[in-house]
């Protein structure tokens, strides 16, 4: 894999979750993934992964918004670890779910905790457990937008849900205009794009426009497709970025990553702070920080204030989970599930991500997760 790393981005707040854009994957070509020892001897990034008894391939599958980390914790597992492969498909938190409770992945990565309806069924897959979820990494969800003339564009809650449910309709709407008085803005078409596929990006937007403007925004805030009416659809995070990025007039929604990686530029929050805030880690991370754990026994879901107004602080984060059985996993994969698991949140997976731009998980939560990942069985 050929990796690119955007300058300028590093996460300070180590107490917070932060899903950069400073890390992206732009091609795949071929990897020396072999390593001295396997199991025993390690090099370079890989000298402290724990291979234990990891052995096989495992499958997974789930949320586009942890591809890029995924990417790399993958690549460094397989290096550090002989005769393993980990296949991950970034196919949407929907589509993940779905493999996970069909019994066709070891373990899912999803943008949103699971409902209840999903745990209980989960349990026919989970024998004697259930499926539990395990933050891993997290950060904003950028609004990018594509609008010739203006590259300092600001929105709140109320103009974002409106614009998104085709109740304004061009970019020079009186709305859109008295948030960014002195701009020019065109008598342009709003061009407005969401995810075609069941994505935890987008329940994160729903319950973001829900909680922050529920005048304005009547859709579920717990539904993974998207509900609103007009707009145009393209599948999964890349697929936004690719539309907005060539498209004069438009404005989407995905991780921070993928507007880094296209120089696509993204909207400013008026959220009734002093300032509009950006989407950046840092302030994702302040917003993140407040998250707390809800979930009960190994289940380690978290909740999360979309309202914050907290100076610096962007409301629009997701953190993303991985999905695995507490109990009922597949004897021949669990080795390698726990020894990956383990990898990607010890202090090497999370420092290898920190140095790249990302932010490791809050020390409290991290070691929670810890603590569980050996415990599945």
């Amino acid at each position: 894999m050929k990796l690119q790393r955007k300058n300028g981005l590093r996460a300070t707040a180590l107490g917070a979750l932060a899903l950069s854009g400073a890390l992206v994957l732009t091609a795949c070509g071929s990897d020396d993934n072999t390593a001295a020892g396997g199991s025993g001897e390690k090099t370079g990034a890989a000298s402290n992964i724990k291979c234990d008894d990891a052995k096989g391939q495992l499958l997974a599958a789930g949320s586009t918004a942890q591809k890029n980390a995924m990417d790399l914790w993958v690549k460094n597992f397989q290096a550090a670890c002989s005769g393993v492969e980990i296949n991950y498909q970034a196919i949407g938190s929907g589509g993940g779910i779905t493999k996970f409770n069909q019994g066709q992945v070891a373990f899912a990565g999803s943008d949103s905790a699971l409902k209840p309806e999903e745990v209980e069924e989960s349990k026919k897959i989970c024998k004697g457990g259930q499926g539990i979820n395990l933050p891993m990494v997290g950060g904003p969800v950028a609004i990018g937008y594509n609008l010739d003339g203006v590259d300092n564009l600001v929105l709140d809650s109320s103009t974002l849900a409106k614009i998104f449910d085709s109740k304004i309709k061009k970019w020079n709407d009186k709305a859109i205009a008295d948030l960014n008085p002195g701009v020019k803005l065109p008598d342009t078409e709003i061009q407005a794009f969401h995810r075609s596929d069941e994505s935890g990006t987008t329940q994160n937007l729903h319950k973001y426009l829900s909680e922050a403007a529920p005048a304005d925004w009547k859709h579920d805030p717990k539904s993974k497709s998207w509900l609103a009416p007009g707009g145009q659809a393209a599948n999964g995070s890349s697929g936004v970025a690719a539309q907005v990025k060539q498209t004069q007039g438009s404005i989407g929604y995905f991780e921070l990553s993928y507007a880094t990686a296209q120089s696509i530029d993204t909207v400013k929050l008026n959220t009734g702070a002093a300032a509009p805030v950006e989407a950046t880690t840092e302030n994702a991370s302040k917003a993140i920080a407040a998250a707390k754990i809800k979930g009960t026994g190994s289940d380690l879901a978290l909740s999360l204030d979309y309202k914050t107004k907290a100076e610096g602080a962007y409301p629009i984060i997701l953190v993303t989970y991985e999905i695995a059985c507490d109990k009922g996993n597949k004897a021949e994969t669990l080795p390698t599930l726990k020894a990956f698991l383990n990898y990607t949140v010890s202090d090497e997976g999370q420092k290898v991500l920190a140095e790249a731009g990302y932010a490791p998980l809050p020390a409290e939560i991290a070691a929670k997760v810890r603590e569980i990942v050996p415990t599945l069985a």
